[in-house]
């Protein structure tokens, strides 16, 4: 009797691996720290699925590794200028709106200024603009420009993003000139601002610099206005601040690469994204604005009203929305190896 039931036990935990195995992965490719677990969790609820992430730390990174041939990813989560990039080399499907039911909350006046206003193989997550978080115990002094990054008496102490086209964009902006400029003049220059800044840094990161200034490493760091509003929830003697020359706008999009395994569930997860109360859910947790009207109007008032959130209007007229350059992102991407590998 003893050998029976031990038998029905074997057969019923190999039942149960074998369902196990059988459950669907969503294969996800996103920057570190961008999403509320409680909203991954819900999903994985409601589809019995398992959402797998995995992290880069540079649009360059993500296109590297994919353009290499690591598949397996049902979507990405980055930035729209290397969505074009991609979409150009035939690298994603395109999105079928139908599938969407809570696409219609997507804010016709962001589709206006975006990359792909018609969400032909994008479907907008997050906006984004960079900027300076810092110590103000630490920082004496400080004002809201590129200069800071000039400050010789924080040297090791301040980071550079490590993304060509923000750190760049930045050096442009300081010297009064536009994040996408192709002028050779103004990107030499930015080039050798780059270079002198370089010589105050420990180095350039996104995720590290951001848990360096929490806990003490670092002073100042150039970051991300969410990452920054996720420190200062947690240490409130950083503080942040928008260069007054002005920044770069960015967008996030959501996309499904042609190799996708499972599309379908990419599409669920992607509606599910929408969804006004998971958006919000999630803009309150990463400290991210999504432009998604239904969310943004149960949104806390001191959330929208918060400069750190969305600049002002005086901000934003300087500042840029990050562009795909085309075949001159070569000329980009070849400054970027000069300033990497000088000494």
């Amino acid at each position: 009797m003893m050998k029976r039931i031990l038998s029905i036990l074997a057969i019923m935990t190999a039942v149960a691996s074998i369902s196990c195995s059988r459950q669907k992965e969503l294969h996800v490719f996103i920057w570190a720290d961008y999403m509320n677990n409680d909203v991954i969790t819900a999903f994985e609820k409601n589809e019995n699925c398992r959402v797998v992430m995995d992290f880069f730390d540079s649009n360059e990174a993500l296109y590297a590794k994919v353009k290499a041939g690591a598949t397996g990813y049902d979507l990405y989560i980055c930035s729209s200028y290397m969505v074009n990039i991609m979409n150009d080399q035939k690298m994603l499907q395109s999105i079928d709106l139908w599938k969407l039911k809570n696409i219609g909350n997507i804010d016709p006046e962001y589709l206006k200024i975006s990359l792909d206003p018609a969400m032909s193989h994008s479907v907008p997550y997050m906006m984004s603009f960079a900027g300076i978080a810092y110590n103000t115990e630490k920082v004496k002094n400080f004002v809201p420009t590129w200069g800071m990054l000039d400050r010789s008496d924080l040297k090791g102490r301040i980071t550079l993003l490590n993304d060509l086209r923000e750190t760049i964009g930045a050096a442009l902006k300081f010297n009064g000139c536009n994040y996408n400029s192709l002028n050779p003049a103004e990107l030499d220059k930015a080039r050798q601002t780059v270079l002198r800044w370089k010589k105050n840094i420990a180095k350039f990161d996104v995720d590290e610099a951001k848990r360096g200034l929490e806990a003490g490493e670092f002073f100042l760091i150039h970051t991300y206005n969410g990452d920054a509003l996720q420190i200062i929830s947690q240490n409130p003697k950083i503080a942040f601040a928008v260069p007054r020359e002005g920044t770069s706008i960015s967008v996030d999009d959501m996309v499904i690469p042609t190799s996708a395994v499972n599309a379908d569930l990419a599409y669920r997860f992607i509606d599910h994204l929408l969804d006004p109360e998971v958006c919000s859910k999630n803009m309150e947790y990463i400290s991210y604005l999504a432009p998604n009207l239904a969310a943004q109007k149960i949104m806390p008032k001191d959330f929208m009203q918060n400069p750190a959130v969305l600049p002002s209007k005086e901000i934003l007229k300087k500042s840029d929305i990050l562009k795909d350059l085309g075949a001159d992102n070569a000329t980009y991407s070849k400054i970027w190896d000069e300033i990497k590998s000088a000494e």
